[in-house]
């Protein structure tokens, strides 16, 4: 015997046993209904007729307990259907949820946000995500038609979600760490908005934009820009500050940023704008009476001290002294020195190689006309090995200067997060449009990246989030029905000792 749905003349559906033995021959109609999950309700109970007509059968091993039958019947009637990933939606999405994203009022975008922290991969694949791990159908044009609408639609709205997570997180925004990048695209023809231009990620060739990034301490987002590739970079801090500031309405932060970033002039418009600054100093490039007074210094100076010159503007020189740095300024030196070398020996240099590039600065001509290095030069080069020096405008102390900057690296690591494990270049994108919303998504999960990290840090879990997007790949829940009542139910299934640290990070307990 077997349950069978047919269809009647009204558009409701039977729900019959049938039995074949001789012929079809209805045993037994169930029920009828219009209702899909009551129809369900009727097969079930179609089953249940069917078993209680049969004598119980003697089971073949009979030392199997019955709660073990059951348990195997149970097993045996599962189907790869009913088990779901829903790792990336449980941890990345309760995140997105939290930080405020959902305010964002477009399923698409949470989507794809999720795809891009959980399977950073390009819009082609996330068509497959979308369609294996969430049952939605989008055909790659329609991603990209979302695309079009999005960072002119979201990428005010999701800065300030950002902005908001971040000033929850620190209390306050007084502090902030400027930095620009290039993203490089893989297609070698330039327009309008892709230049070709310096190369950050050394590929010359391609065109590239510049990607702004404002982010406050511990790494968290403020807000982005993008820019021409052939931009300098030193013209985009102060509009863009102006611009951030003007849009969250904070008093004006200290700004902390790279040497190679702002010139004299660009400094002396950020004091006349009321901006405190911590910008790396290029010692080497000051002038002969400053570097005289830092050589001066230099020789009586251990580990950890400091000394201050004052300049013009009210601004301070600040140059602190490390021996690890002189380990290090040392140990590059003497690394770029063996090539030199290697490169002398098989005549491989010529006077066109004397420059200020690199370490070809310590090249010279002999009087027979021969490229050899001026030693004098390489002794010259190691009285700076182990200093630092810092510009600001600020009353800090010298201490608390060189603390700020050294918190630099958050926002180079931000950069790397994007690139390596967010996956944020090469752009595979041609049109503006779309250059924005790739890089709009790629700030939310990166503010949902670090939210994550900073939940794992909380419990000491040693974990990175780059790991703990992997655990979420295979986070499952099985999808299933109670026999008796026909009620659909969802069960998580056990986590891993990994995934339990990750769940235990974002819920407690």
């Amino acid at each position: 015997m077997f349950v069978r749905k047919k269809r009647n003349k009204s558009g409701s559906i039977s729900v019959q046993v049938i039995n074949k033995d001789n012929g079809y021959k209805v045993v037994a109609t169930i029920g009828a209904s219009h209702d899909a999950n009551e129809i369900e309700r009727l097969v079930i109970r179609g089953r249940q007729f069917i078993k209680s007509l049969q004598p119980p059968q003697p089971y073949l091993f009979p030392n199997v307990s019955h709660e073990d039958q059951v348990i195997n019947a149970f097993v045996d009637s599962l189907s790869s259907s009913q088990i779901h990933t829903i790792g990336p939606e449980l941890i990345f999405g309760t995140l997105f949820d939290r930080i405020g994203f959902n305010a964002i009022p477009d399923e698409m975008f949470r989507h794809i946000t999720m795809a891009r922290l959980a399977y950073p991969v390009s819009k082609l694949k996330t068509v497959d995500y979308l369609s294996r791990y969430r049952g939605i159908q989008k055909s790659v044009d329609e991603i990209y038609l979302f695309l079009d609408r999005l960072a002119g639609r979201h990428k005010g709205q999701a800065e300030t979600v950002a902005y908001e997570y971040t000033k929850r997180r620190l209390g306050k925004v007084s502090i902030v760490f400027y930095d620009m990048t290039t993203l490089y695209f893989e297609a070698e023809d330039e327009d309008d908005f892709r230049k070709i231009g310096f190369s950050k990620d050394g590929k010359f060739q391609h065109p590239q934009i510049m990607l702004g990034l404002l982010v406050g301490e511990r790494g968290l987002p403020i807000g982005y820009d993008i820019y021409e590739g052939n931009t300098f970079e030193g013209k985009t801090l102060l509009p863009f500050l102006e611009n951030i500031q003007r849009k969250h309405g904070f008093e004006k932060p200290v700004v902390v940023a790279d040497a190679g970033l702002l010139s004299k002039r660009n400094l002396q418009n950020l004091s006349s704008e009321q901006y405190k600054f911590i910008i790396g100093a290029r010692l080497k490039n000051e002038d002969a009476g400053i570097q005289q007074k830092v050589l001066g210094k230099r020789s009586g100076m251990k580990d950890g001290d400091t000394f201050v010159i004052q300049k013009a503007g009210g601004v301070r020189l600040v140059v602190g002294y490390s021996t690890s740095r002189a380990k290090k300024d040392a140990a590059n030196r003497e690394k770029g020195l063996r090539k030199l070398r290697t490169q002398l020996k098989t005549d491989r240099l010529t006077k066109e190689h004397i420059n200020k590039r690199g370490y070809n600065k310590f090249l010279t001509i002999t009087g027979n006309a021969t490229v050899a290095l001026d030693e004098e030069k390489v002794k010259e080069d190691e009285r700076w090995d182990g200093l630092k020096g810092y510009l600001t405008n600020t009353l800090m102390p010298s201490a608390a200067i060189i603390e700020n900057y050294k918190h630099l690296w958050q926002i180079e690591r931000a950069f790397r997060i994007s690139k390596t494990d967010l996956r944020v270049r090469p752009v595979f994108h041609r049109l503006r449009r779309r250059i924005e919303a790739h890089i709009c998504v790629a700030f939310v999960a990166y503010t949902i990246y670090k939210e994550l990290e900073l939940l794992l840090a909380a419990i000491n879990s040693g974990m990175s989030s780059k790991r703990a997007a992997e655990l979420t790949h295979t986070m499952y829940s099985l999808t299933y029905r109670v026999p008796d009542s026909g009620e659909e139910k969802q069960v998580t299934l056990k986590m891993s000792d990994e995934q339990q640290i990750v769940y235990r990070a974002v819920f407690g307990g």
